[in-house]
């Protein structure tokens, strides 16, 4: 009898999950059919040459970067925009990082006037150019903290503009990025508190100067599927999310943050692993509780391009991290859940983050496990189980499917359609090969978490720009 219980809950819990991801493809749908006003000549032409054009200060955490900073940087200054500064903070890195940054622009100890606006670990300097080239750098020196919340928030206390973009060091922007982002916060009748846009992946792509040249479908096996759930997430759940005002979360790769509101919500908790739904949290909390209406905001513009981990070890420490981070979320925000104070918070974002993606990985578990022991005592129903992965299997690789005509209806990305054909064939086999990684690594998270409060930030290792380009010229 508990076996058919838990089938008939299985059945209902995997209806509701594809009815909402059904209704984000709807307003997904309705929200690319209006994409066009980013893409304007110009509109991007009169921000450029508008007095008006508030100024933006993007602030890039570098922890042990040295494979990348130098590409990192560059392409940041290169960004259109009329007044912007990029802020890079060494988060006491034990590597070259700040010594190269130092050799290749110059850097000297400058005083300023920071001013500690949000508490973070100890400041130690602040270093700028000796070249007028490249005038708009400025490295914050500060002592690690642990988190990459930290080491934003010493960021935020040295940027000088309104708006902030917060970013990662092996992240590559493109040109028009700012230009783009900018326009739902001057467009909004509310005032729109933050922005973000499309992830990709950089991994197999061409990067010169900190430019990325020739997009390409990553050709490491990890690094493709995560292109195309990053694909998924951004333009099916959050572009969706952004319809009805109720987005979860901006991403650390890049999000777009009214500074004023960010300050006055405390900033990042420097204690958070999950810091971007954390800041977001507190954003809208503050907001509801000044009583000001408000706008959180998706373009379906890719912008950004990061590079994702190349092999399962990386992974794990990602996404036990990322794991890790949301139970955090729900424990450090827990009275946010069912407060009629906070009505998208508390009773549309939350509960479904909660239901459907914090849950999901112990349920889908739950499930393996149980279909292995009813697999043993041979009391298998094959023809329910094939209805139901049929009916999660079909679903599933048509969501993909629209994700990926929907990028190309924005942008065509990649030069040609095997490439496009390349990336769809994997949809195929993303369910026996990769998913389930995930699912292990979210419930490791959860465990550790749970039982040990210990909290790591985990070492990313990069590849480096510079290799990639020599491998993409060998070839």
């Amino acid at each position: 009898m508990i076996y058919s219980y838990f089938e008939y809950f299985i059945f209902f819990y995997s209806s509701a999950m594809l009815l909402s991801l059904l209704l984000l493809g709807i307003f997904s749908s309705i929200k690319l059919w209006r994409f066009k006003i980013y893409n304007l000549k110009q509109d991007d032409e009169f921000l450029m040459n508008s007095p008006l054009t508030p100024g933006i200060s993007i602030i890039a955490p570098a922890y042990n970067e040295e494979r990348t900073i130098i590409d990192n940087v560059k392409s940041l200054l290169t960004l259109e925009y009329p007044t912007f500064e990029v802020i890079i903070v060494n988060d006491g890195s034990k590597d070259r990082t700040l010594e190269l940054l130092i050799q290749e622009y110059d850097l000297e100890e400058t005083p300023y006037a920071y001013t500690e606006k949000i508490k973070t670990a100890p400041f130690k300097r602040i270093l700028k150019s000796r070249n007028p080239l490249y005038c708009k750098l400025t490295v914050v020196d500060k002592v690690n903290g642990g988190t990459k919340a930290d080491a934003s928030n010493a960021g935020i206390n040295a940027s000088q503009y309104p708006y902030f973009i917060c970013t990662d060091v092996d992240c590559i922007l493109e040109r028009k990025t700012m230009l783009k982002m900018i326009k739902p916060i001057l467009n909004s009748k509310n005032r729109t508190i933050a922005v973000g846009a499309v992830l990709r992946m950089s991994n197999s792509c061409d990067i010169k100067d900190g430019v990325i040249t020739r997009v390409r479908p990553p050709r490491g096996l990890i690094p493709r599927f995560q292109e195309l759930e990053y694909m998924r997430s951004y333009l099916f759940g959050k572009l969706g999310w952004s319809f009805i005002n109720c987005v979860p979360n901006v991403s650390g790769g890049l999000g777009l943050f009214d500074k004023e509101v960010a300050i006055n919500a405390g900033g990042y908790d420097g204690k958070s692993h999950a810091e971007d739904m954390d800041l977001l949290t507190k954003m809208v909390v503050y907001m509801c509780n000044s009583k000001q209406k408000y706008t959180v905001d998706y373009i379906p513009v890719s912008c950004c391009w990061t590079e994702g981990p190349h092999n399962l070890t990386i992974l794990a420490r990602q996404r036990i991290r990322w794991a890790t981070g949301l139970a955090q979320i729900f424990t450090v925000h827990r009275k946010v859940f069912f407060n009629p104070q906070y009505p998208r918070l508390g009773f549309i974002i939350f509960p479904y983050i909660f239901i459907f993606e914090f849950l999901a990985p112990i349920i889908e578990a739950t499930g393996l496990f149980w279909f292995a022991l009813i697999l043993i005592k041979g009391d298998v129903n094959w023809s329910t189980i094939l209805f139901m992965f049929l009916y999660v299997y079909s679903f599933g690789t048509a969501i993909s499917t629209m994700v990926i005509f929907m990028d190309n209806l924005v942008k065509k990305q990649y030069k040609t359609y095997g490439e496009i054909f390349s990336l769809w064939l994997i949809s195929f086999v993303e369910g026996f090969i990769y998913h389930p990684f995930v699912i292990y690594f979210s419930v490791v998270g959860y465990i550790r978490y749970f039982t040990t409060r210990n909290i790591r930030w985990g070492t990313m290792t990069r590849q480096g720009f510079d290799i990639k380009s020599q491998v993409e010229h060998a070839k």
